[in-house]
């Protein structure tokens, strides 16, 4: 069985939008000033650990004109990994990319069934807000820095629902950010 686990960069207000410079929201960026090795070195090793990526459509395009192009061990494990892409669009994929067949539910609970590493999900925060709630999130990583920015998307439910999370693992990076991991409470 597969690991899903989601990996969000997020303001200190909830907001997991336009982290590293998308044209989407005002303080676009905002993680920027945050940079250090140590915060590099985990994102590095997380996405080495990764058996693939599992991405919205938003989120892949972004990725997609980002990544090919950029060189170095990052550029090369982001561009190796295999892709898994949420679609209506499936014959627009590139990238190493492979579109999730419908019911988007029942695929990704097969997907989980497979042989492989850990599914990693980043941003794709419409994509995230249905894995929370169909609960098929295995471990939680939102990676909070120390800025508030008024506001934008967010991967949170707004359902009223209750759901308990056990705090597995708390580390301080040396720019201030704070890795927060999760995994679902059982019981």
């Amino acid at each position: 069985m597969r690991r899903l686990i989601v990996t969000e960069f997020m303001s200190l207000d909830g907001v997991v939008e336009a982290p590293g410079g998308e044209p989407t929201h005002p303080h676009s960026g905002w993680t920027i000033p945050f940079s250090s090795e140590d915060l590099r070195e985990f994102k590095l090793r997380e996405a080495q650990e990764a058996g693939s990526l599992l991405l919205g459509r938003r989120t892949y395009e972004q990725f997609a004109a980002a990544w090919p192009p950029r060189e170095g061990v990052f550029a090369d494990v982001m561009n190796g990994l295999p892709k898994t892409v949420v679609t209506s669009r499936p014959h627009e994929l590139a990238w190493n990319s492979t579109a999730l067949e419908q019911p988007v539910r029942d695929s990704l609970a097969r997907l989980k069934e497979g042989d492989g590493g850990p599914i990693l999900v980043a941003g794709s925060a419409s994509l995230v807000r249905s894995l929370l709630v169909w609960g098929l999130v295995d471990e939680l990583r939102l990676l909070v820095y120390p800025v508030m920015i008024g506001g934008g998307l967010r991967i949170f439910p707004d359902d009223r629902e209750k759901w308990v999370f056990e705090l597995a693992d708390l580390r301080r990076f040396e720019s201030g950010a704070v890795l927060h991991t999760y995994r679902l409470a059982v019981g």
